[in-house]
């Protein structure tokens, strides 16, 4: 079945004077994937008096946390941040990040559950 090509399909694009020119298109949502087995802490603390859960014992670039991170917070319909190597979520979200987690292909080490 051929898609229909829709005027905000090309929208930003910067069309080329060139006739051997192609249109490249990127996939809208890629989920990270773990190169390796690896084992990833889920546990529950408070910060600020807050409930946070956070994902540490991640070995990976940066990019694939940033990436890691971004599908965490989008499936959990909240707020978070990134940095050394953890992710903080914003709120209670330790059964739903570790189903996540899981079927990303990574293998987790329940704290606090």
């Amino acid at each position: 079945m051929k898609k229909i090509n829709d005027w905000k399909d090309n929208l930003g694009i910067i069309y080329s004077t060139n006739p051997n020119f192609s249109k490249k298109t990127e996939e809208s949502e890629q989920t990270p994937v773990p190169a390796e087995k690896i084992f990833l802490r889920i546990e529950l603390d408070k910060r600020n008096g807050k409930v946070a859960t956070i994902v540490s014992g991640f070995t990976g670039t940066e990019t694939q946390l940033k990436e890691l991170s971004k599908v965490l917070k989008v499936k959990c319909s909240t707020g978070g941040s990134q940095r050394d190597d953890e992710i903080l979520i914003q709120g209670d979200f330790r059964i739903k990040i570790a189903e996540i987690v899981t079927n990303l292909g990574y293998k987790i080490k329940r704290i606090g559950f």
